[in-house]
């Protein structure tokens, strides 16, 4: 495997190349210079975020691998792809924005004659090893190269389910741009992307790219793809603007208060994707359950239900103890429960929020029963559903 080796270790283990490389030079001068940068590392809003599972690993261990649970968290049959195709993609959008949901945290979004990739991952595995590490439950929907042109990649960070090397090679040898959080240029660099096609920003900078706007906004979480976590490089969150729309997408983040000012200055929005899977008890401060996600997105309309939320960040990989269809069925009970239209696409189902928004609970055809664990919408409490029970799934197909 081709690689560097280690800079201060005395042993010659080698660098795989998927582990990408620390920031240096002025790149890293740069870092020490962010107000957001402190005691050595980028410091989250709100204090320090806990990265790893709280309490013992045995106690993790315990439930991870509980074998009574386990087989919840993957579908019990075929996802469901929506079968995309460029001509799907190639007639522009009646409204102007169109969104495309291609499975965890990728989305391509196409706005007022522009195109932009969100957190692109078509690797197989959200891994550096080919050979090992959590695998894809459901196939891209769609091979890269069909997308077409795009005006701009976005990442939010540099963790492996959300820059994923293959597909930043495949993207490098075209002429599009990249837009990334602090540091973050130092792996596409190291992977083939000239510097002239990095837009590299700390929170709250701004660049313009077409007749877009792209702005990096705080996020509650970390980083790190190596043996080594040296936290120099930012993760972000971003929103993007043109004269008619405006839309936003949380990358990996916890629930902050710093939603709310991100709205006040850049909200309403007509679209947001947020992240709502891969939750847990073990990390609370660094992802968001359904509920908060809600949450998130009427803070960042102001307080107010409007536009339409695009959950992401579920249903492709196996990252967390709960069911696979828990983000789903949580999420569209809190979403009933405050009057906010959530859309459900399935993977690849291209969408316009001021079209007709697909609601279609898919994941029902296979998904197992999901207990809930959740309060229930306040509309549903005292009639046949209780505000805990079972969703028994395949008694509702």
């Amino acid at each position: 495997m081709a690689g560097s080796r280690f800079p201060s270790s005395g042993l010659n283990v080698l660098r795989p190349t998927a582990f990408g490389v620390d920031p240096s030079g002025e790149r890293m001068e740069r870092i020490r210079r962010s107000p957001h940068f402190g005691d050595g590392v980028f410091q989250n809003p709100g204090g320090t975020a806990r990265t790893r599972p709280s309490g013992s690993m045995l106690e993790f261990a315990k439930v991870f691998f509980d074998k009574d649970t386990r087989p919840l968290r993957v579908p019990g049959g075929t996802v469901p792809v929506h079968p995309t195709t460029y001509a799907d993609l190639a007639k522009p959008p009646a409204t102007g924005l169109r969104l495309t949901w291609m499975g965890h945290s990728s989305a391509l979004a196409e706005i007022d004659g522009h195109r932009v990739l969100f957190d692109p991952v078509w690797g197989e595995r959200c891994s550096p090893f080919p050979f090992a590490g959590p695998k894809r439950l459901h196939p891209a929907p769609l091979p890269l190269a069909a997308l077409g042109p795009v005006d701009v990649v976005v990442i939010s960070h540099d963790h492996y389910d959300h820059l994923d090397l293959p597909t930043i090679k495949a993207l490098a040898g075209t002429d599009t741009l990249f837009a990334v959080p602090l540091g973050v240029g130092a792996h596409l660099e190291h992977w083939g992307v000239p510097a002239d096609r990095l837009r590299e920003l700390d929170w709250h900078e701004t660049t313009k790219i077409g007749g877009l706007t792209l702005t990096a906004t705080p996020a509650r979480h970390f980083c790190g793809r190596g043996l080594r976590n040296t936290q120099h490089t930012l993760w972000a969150s971003w929103v993007v603007a043109s004269q008619e729309h405006r839309i936003y997408h949380s990358g990996d983040t916890g629930y902050f208060d710093g939603f709310k000012d991100i709205g006040a200055a850049h909200g309403p929005f007509d679209a947001t994707m947020i992240q709502v899977g891969a939750y847990s008890d073990f990390w609370p401060d660094i992802h968001m359950t359904p509920a908060q996600g809600v949450r998130t997105h009427l803070d960042l309309q102001k307080g107010v239900p409007g536009g339409v939320l695009l959950p992401i960040h579920w249903g492709t990989f196996n990252l967390a103890p709960h069911p696979w269809a828990e983000p789903g069925e949580w999420m569209k009970d809190a979403g009933d429960d405050v009057g906010q239209t959530v859309a459900f696409p399935r993977p690849g189902q291209p969408f316009e929020p001021a079209g007709d928004v697909p609601v279609e609970a898919w994941w029902r055809t296979v998904s197992g029963r999901v207990p809930r664990t959740w309060q229930a919408p306040r509309s549903t409490e005292g009639g046949s559903t209780t505000a805990k029970g079972d969703l028994d799934l395949a008694g509702e197909r």
